[in-house]
C-alpha cells in the first residue's frame, strides 16, 4: 500500500484550457508542417541520410521546443555512428529538473524521474487514400487531422511539451522529466538501444513512463494500454527456375514456386482457422488481462469488430460485409492481443495483372509478419520459423526466408495505488469517464526494453489510436480533440506521481 501523501493544487479545468490553447495556436500548424515531409523510416528509404527528410522532421520538432521557452528545459540532438562509422538515425534529447509547487509543495524527495517518449519517422504511403486526401497532403476534416505520421505519432513531442508548459502554467510541483524521442521506431527501433545505453547516466532513476505511440478502445475516455503483441518479419521465397517459361510448356511438370510456398505456410498456419500451429508461438494469457478484456469488451461491445472498413457486395438484394473471425468481444480481443498471427503485407515475382501473360514465374516471394503474444521470445521464435518454413522443402525447391529481424512484446507491471488514482483523476477531469484498459496487436520494441532497464516503473502506454484512425494505411487521422485531452490527462498524471 502507497502512503498518502500531499497533492498538488491543481485546476484541471485550466489545465484543459491551457493544452487546447496550446494545440489551437501551436502544435496543430507544426503537425499540418510535418505531416507534408514523406520522412520514411530507414526501413522504407535506405537512403535517409542523403534525402535529410528525418533530418529536417527533428530539427522541425526541435526548433519548436526551443521555441517555448519552458523554464529549466534544455535539449539536444544526439548524434551516434555505428561500428563501420555510418550514422544512426538521431534523436531528440531533453532534460527538465524536478521543480517545487508555488503553493508550498515540495518537489518529490524520490528522485525518481518521467521519460516521455515518441518516434518522428513514418510508415510508407500505401495506397486507398479518399480522392480529397493524400498521405503528404495534410488536411484537417471534421477535427481530425488527416496525412501520414501525425497520429502515428509525430504529435507526441509537442503534446509532451505541451503537457509541461500547462503544469508549468499553474506552478504545481513536478518530478525531474527527460524527453527520447527518436527516428528509427517504424523500422523496428534498431538504433535506439545505443542511444538508451549512451543517455543512460542521464536517463536517472526512471519511475514513469509516458509513450503516446498506441491507441484508444474509443475517443470517450482516457486508455492504458497493458500489452503489446511482439512481431518477426522477414522474407519467404521460393525458387523453381531461372528464368519464366510457357505456361503451356512447362505447367504441370514445373511445379508452381506459389503451390509450395502455399505447402511451405501450411506447416505454420492452419489456413481455415488462422491457428497459428507451432505450439511454441503461443502463450498462456494472464488471469489479469483476461479479466481486463471481459470490462473492456463490456464497454465496447460488437464495436471492437464493426469499427473496421469492411468489403461487402450484394448478394440478392441484400449487403453481405465479410466476416470477422469472430463476433465475441472478449475472444475478438484475445486474438488481436494475446494470440499469435501471420499477415501478408508484401510480394514479389508477380507482374502486374495488365503485364501478366501465360508465363510460368521462376519464384515467389512473400513479406511475411509474425504477430507473437507478448510473453513470447522473439529471438527464438526467428529461429524457429526459419528452420520451420526452408527444411525439407517440396520438390528440392529454394526456399529461404531471409529474417528482417524481431521484437519482444510487453506485459505491463503491476499498477500502483497511486498510479491507478491518477489515471482514474485524470480520466474523470478531462473526459468524464473512467480509465480504460486494452492491450495492443502492434509492437513497441522501447517498452520491453523500458521494462528491463526500470522494472519498477509505471508505464502510462496511450496514444491517439482509436476507430479508423488506421495508422500505417489509407485515411490516417489525428483525432485533434481527443489527442487535447489525452494531453491534458498526461499532465494531471505527471503532477501526481509521488
Amino acid at each position: 500500500m502507497n502512503a498518502r501523501l500531499p497533492q498538488p493544487l491543481l485546476d484541471a479545468a485550466a489545465l484543459q484550457s491551457h493544452v487546447d490553447a496550446s494545440w489551437r495556436d501551436r502544435i496543430v500548424p507544426a503537425l499540418v508542417d510535418y505531416v507534408a515531409v514523406p520522412a520514411k523510416s530507414p526501413a522504407f528509404d535506405a537512403d535517409w541520410a542523403a534525402h535529410g527528410l528525418l533530418e529536417r522532421v527533428l530539427q522541425s520538432a526541435a526548433d519548436w521546443v526551443a521555441a517555448q521557452r519552458v523554464p529549466g528545459l534544455t535539449l539536444e540532438v544526439v548524434r551516434l555512428n555505428d561500428a563501420h562509422g555510418r550514422p544512426r538515425t538521431p534523436v531528440l534529447f531533453f532534460e527538465l529538473p524536478a521543480s517545487a509547487g508555488q503553493d508550498g509543495t515540495p518537489a518529490p524527495a524520490s528522485g525518481q524521474t518521467v521519460l516521455m517518449y515518441g518516434h518522428l519517422d513514418k510508415q510508407p504511403e500505401f495506397t486507398g487514400w479518399r480522392s480529397d486526401l493524400g498521405p503528404w497532403t495534410p488536411k484537417i476534416d471534421d477535427g481530425k487531422l488527416y496525412g501520414r505520421g501525425g497520429a502515428d505519432d509525430g504529435y507526441a513531442v509537442y503534446a509532451s511539451v505541451a503537457a509541461i508548459q500547462a503544469l508549468k502554467a499553474q506552478g504545481v510541483a513536478h518530478p525531474r522529466i527527460v524527453g527520447l524521442i527518436e527516428t528509427c521506431e517504424e523500422s523496428g527501433s534498431g538504433d535506439l538501444l545505443p542511444y538508451v545505453d549512451a543517455l543512460r547516466p542521464r536517463l536517472g532513476d526512471v519511475g514513469l513512463v509516458i509513450c503516446l505511440d498506441s491507441g484508444a478502445g474509443n475517443y470517450d475516455q482516457l486508455w492504458l494500454t497493458t500489452s503489446l503483441r511482439g512481431m518477426a518479419a522477414g522474407v519467404l521465397k521460393v525458387e523453381v527456375l531461372t528464368e519464366g517459361i510457357h505456361s503451356g510448356d512447362a505447367s504441370g511438370l514445373v511445379p508452381s514456386s506459389f503451390r509450395i510456398l502455399r505447402q511451405v505456410l501450411d506447416r505454420l498456419e492452419d489456413s481455415a482457422t488462422g491457428r497459428l500451429l507451432p505450439a511454441s508461438f503461443h502463450c498462456e494469457v494472464p488471469a489479469e488481462r483476461l479479466a481486463q478484456a471481459r470490462a473492456t469488451a463490456a464497454i465496447l461491445g460488437d464495436e471492437i469488430y464493426k469499427r473496421f472498413p469492411w468489403a461487402h457486395h450484394d448478394c440478392g438484394g441484400s449487403t453481405l460485409f465479410a466476416l470477422p473471425t469472430t463476433t465475441d468481444p472478449v475472444e475478438a480481443l484475445i486474438n488481436r492481443t494475446w494470440r499469435p498471427t501471420l499477415s501478408v503485407t508484401g510480394a514479389e515475382g508477380f507482374p502486374a495483372l495488365k503485364d501478366a501473360g501465360n508465363v510460368l514465374r521462376p519464384y515467389t516471394a512473400f513479406k511475411l509478419s509474425l504477430r507473437l503474444p507478448p510473453l513470447v521470445d522473439a529471438a527464438s521464435a526467428v529461429q524457429e520459423l526459419k528452420a520451420l518454413l526452408e527444411d525439407n522443402a517440396p520438390y528440392q525447391a529454394k526456399v529461404t526466408f531471409s529474417s528482417e529481424g524481431g521484437a519482444s512484446g510487453w506485459n505491463a507491471p503491476p499498477t500502483t495505488e497511486w498510479f491507478e488514482r491518477a489515471l482514474q483523476d485524470a480520466s474523470q477531469a478531462h473526459f468524464g469517464a473512467a480509465c480504460g484498459t486494452i492491450g495492443q496487436g502492434g509492437t513497441i520494441p522501447l517498452m520491453n526494453l523500458l521494462s528491463q532497464g526500470f522494472p519498477t516503473a509505471q508505464m502510462m502506454v496511450c496514444g491517439v489510436l482509436g476507430p479508423k484512425s488506421n495508422a500505417h494505411g489509407p485515411n490516417e487521422f489525428l483525432h485533434l480533440d481527443y489527442a487535447r485531452r489525452l494531453t491534458a490527462s498526461v499532465a494531471q498524471v505527471i503532477a501526481r506521481m509521488p
